[in-house]
C-alpha cells in the first residue's frame, strides 16, 4: 500500500487518499527525515523545507506542494534523487488579489483619497500580478507593470522599467518569486537604492516572499518618509518576525494573503490530482473538494453612498487580520493554522444592488460579486 505524509494544515485533504494509501498527517515544520523512510509521497505547504538533508535515504517519489511558490523545495536536489516536484500555480492568485484590493480600499477610506486615477506599480506580473492589475484597473487605477522575464519573452510593450515604477507610483506592490540568482535576482530587490528612488512617497506592499524586501531598508524608508506607509504579509525569518518593523508598518498579517477557502480548496485539488495521476489513481483524476463553507452572511447590504468600498470591506477587511497579529505576534504560526474561513468575492451576493448606481454595479460585477 502507498504511504503518504501530508501537512496536517492542508484543508479538504483528510479521507481523500485513505482508500488507496496509508496517510500520516504531521505539522509541516515538524516533518523529519525519520518520517520519510518508507514514504512514497509528500503533500506539503511552505513550512516543509525539502532538501537533501530531509530527503536522503527516503522512498519519496513525488512532492506535491499545495502552494504557488516552490522556493521551499530544492528542486535541483530532488531531480538528483529522482523525485518529481509539482506545485499549484495560480491556485490562490484571486485570494492574494483580494488581499491587495482590501489594502487599497482601506487606505482610500482612511485617507479620503479615491483610488480612481491613482497609479499602482506592480513588480512581478505572473498569476497573482495579472489578477491584481485587472482588479486595480476595474477600480479606475492606472497600472504600471514590471516583469523583466516576461518583457524579454513577449517584448517591452505593456511593461515598465522598474525606475519608472519607483518614480510614478502612488502604491507599489511586490508579486515576484524569490530568486537568488541573476539576471532576475529578487532577493532584497526592495533595498536601500529601491526606496531612495521613490519620488511620490508611495504606499509599499509585499505579499510575495519575505526576503524580497530588505527589512532594514524598509525601516529606514519609513523613518525618513520615503514611503508613507507599508503593508507586509510576508517576513524575513518568519515566524520570528521583526517586532520593530511590525510596529512601524500600517498593515501586518501572518502570511495569509492567499488563505481564502477558495484558494486553499484549489491548491488541495491540484495537489491531489497530481499525486493521483502519478500513481495512476484514476478515480481522483478530477477531484474537487466538497463542503467549502459558505460565507456568513453570504448576502451583503452595502452602503448606497459608497457601495464599492462597502462591499469590498464587508467581504474581507484586512484590518481584522492586522489586529489579530498585533494582538499576539508570538502566535504567527497558530494564526495561520487556525485562520478563519475567508471566501472570495464571487461567494457574495449584493442584496441591495437595485438601490446603487449602474456604474457601481458594473464595478462590483467585474470584481466578481453576484447579484449585480
Amino acid at each position: 500500500m502507498l504511504k503518504i505524509i501530508a501537512d496536517n494544515a492542508i484543508p479538504f485533504l483528510r479521507g481523500v487518499f485513505e482508500p488507496y494509501a496509508q496517510v500520516t498527517y504531521l505539522p509541516g515544520a515538524a516533518i523529519a527525515q525519520a518520517d520519510l523512510k518508507d514514504t512514497d509521497a509528500l503533500i506539503i505547504r511552505t513550512r516543509t523545507k525539502c532538501n537533501a538533508k530531509l530527503l536522503a535515504g527516503s522512498g519519496v517519489r513525488i512532492i506535491a506542494s499545495a502552494t504557488i511558490g516552490m522556493d521551499h523545495v530544492n528542486t535541483a536536489e530532488c531531480e538528483k534523487l529522482g523525485i518529481r516536484c509539482v506545485n499549484a500555480p495560480g491556485c490562490n492568485a484571486s485570494s492574494v488579489a483580494q488581499y491587495i484590493v482590501s489594502i487599497l480600499t482601506a487606505d482610500a477610506v482612511e485617507t479620503g483619497k479615491p483610488l480612481a486615477g491613482r497609479t499602482l506599480g506592480i513588480v512581478g506580473v505572473g498569476h497573482v500580478g495579472k489578477k491584481v492589475a485587472a482588479a486595480a484597473e476595474t477600480l479606475g487605477m492606472r497600472v504600471l507593470r514590471n516583469d523583466p522575464p516576461r518583457a524579454r519573452a513577449e517584448g517591452p510593450d505593456g511593461f515598465a522599467e522598474l525606475d519608472r515604477i519607483l518614480t510614478e507610483s502612488d502604491f507599489i506592490t511586490m508579486h515576484t518569486p524569490l530568486n537568488r540568482e541573476h539576471p532576475d535576482c529578487t532577493y532584497h530587490l526592495a533595498n536601500e537604492d529601491f526606496f531612495l528612488k521613490m519620488a511620490k512617497k508611495p504606499f509599499f506592499i509585499n505579499a510575495s516572499r519575505g526576503p524580497v524586501t530588505d527589512q532594514d531598508a524598509l525601516k529606514c524608508a519609513l523613518i525618513t518618509g520615503r514611503v508613507r506607509g507599508a503593508a507586509l504579509d510576508v517576513w524575513e525569518d518568519e515566524p520570528d518576525i521583526n517586532r520593530e518593523l511590525l510596529d512601524m508598518v500600517k498593515i501586518a498579517t501572518p502570511h495569509i494573503a492567499g488563505y481564502s477557502a477558495d484558494g486553499k480548496a484549489t491548491g488541495t485539488a491540484m495537489s491531489v490530482r497530481a499525486v493521483a495521476k502519478f500513481f495512476g489513481i484514476d478515480s481522483l483524476a478530477d477531484f474537487s473538494p466538497e463542503g467549502v463553507p459558505a460565507p456568513d452572511p453570504a448576502v451583503l447590504t452595502v452602503s448606497e453612498s459608497c457601495p464599492v468600498e462597502s462591499a469590498i470591506l464587508s467581504a474581507y477587511d484586512v484590518r481584522k487580520d492586522d489586529a489579530a497579529l498585533r494582538n499576539a505576534p508570538e502566535n504567527f504560526e497558530s494564526l495561520r493554522a487556525h485562520y478563519p474561513v475567508r471566501r472570495e468575492f464571487p461567494a457574495y451576493r449584493i442584496g441591495n444592488a437595485d438601490r446603487i448606481s449602474a456604474s457601481a454595479r458594473s464595478i462590483l460585477r467585474a470584481l466578481g460579486f453576484a447579484g449585480c
